[in-house]
């Protein structure tokens, strides 16, 4: 019986995780979802975001799934602790759900020098106070310092993160959190979208400032969790397949999302609602 893993995201961003799981943990199957037909999440209600999250979620438990990752910040953020507590036990009490905040922020702090880092993400993830919430338990010395980037994913999602008009909307950003403070010399992409714009964003950075992906942090993090839960890992089927979803044009889907997952995919069209 196939029981793939799932990886959840509003749109496209969270194949930059899943890439990173194929890399590290090959063996597994995955299904991947993007929610593009109501993307971005991240300007969205806790109220929307907590209802969009937890139909993906039934939907994957639908496809087989014993393990879901939401691979994205937002939905991480306003919808994983109501799902973890309120939902699971109730409709799937062996079936887990994880997130990207909470294996982000067990690390975080081990990268900065100064004790001050940076936190990039969307509306919704900043409204949230989660990173503010997890890294006081991990780091509670660490200062940490957070900025909205509203415009990012769409520049994005609109494939035109690398064209000269990005850099305005890069730079703003920076300008903005450094002058919170001149301390910060590492920063989280709390979007799993962003790291398109690494590069971007590496040359308006002042020297010596590291940026910190959660792809890498995300699998090593699952990697971890998979060999803590034998039986949940058991449970995961092994043949190294991974399916592709939207719930917009498939087409286009699969055009798009090349650029993040790093190959050719074909996509799917599935209906949540």
């Amino acid at each position: 019986m196939s029981a793939p893993i799932g990886v959840f995201d509003s749109g496209y961003g969270g194949l930059t995780i899943l890439k990173e799981l194929k890399k590290q943990l090959p063996q597994y199957d995955y299904i991947y979802l993007g929610d593009n037909a109501r993307a971005p999440y991240g300007t969205r209600s806790f109220e929307t975001v907590y209802e969009y999250t937890l139909e993906a979620v039934k939907w994957f438990f639908e496809q087989g799934c014993e393990l879901v990752i939401l691979a994205c910040n937002t939905a991480s953020a306003k919808a994983l602790r109501n799902i973890q507590q309120l939902d699971l036990p109730n409709i799937a009490p062996d079936k887990r759900v994880l997130g990207v905040i909470r294996p982000s922020s067990e690390v975080l702090g081990n990268f900065s020098q100064t004790g001050a880092v940076g936190i990039m993400a969307t509306t919704g993830t900043v409204q949230s106070e989660s990173y503010l919430l997890e890294m006081a338990k991990f780091f509670p010395k660490v200062q940490v310092y957070q900025q909205a980037c509203p415009m990012w994913v769409p520049l994005i999602e609109n494939g035109e993160y690398e064209q000269p008009g990005a850099d305005y909307f890069v730079k703003a950003y920076l300008d903005a959190l450094f002058s919170q403070s001149k301390d910060i010399d590492t920063i989280l992409l709390a979007c799993t979208h962003y790291p398109l714009l690494e590069a971007k964003i590496k040359s308006h950075l002042p020297l010596g400032v590291k940026i910190i992906s959660q792809g890498d942090i995300v699998a090593q993090s699952l990697a971890q969790y998979l060999d803590n839960h034998p039986e949940m890992a058991q449970k995961c089927s092994q043949s190294g397949q991974i399916q592709f979803f939207t719930t917009d044009n498939a087409e286009t889907f699969e055009k798009q999302a090349s650029a993040f997952f790093g190959q050719k995919i074909e996509a799917n069209h599935a209906d949540l609602a």
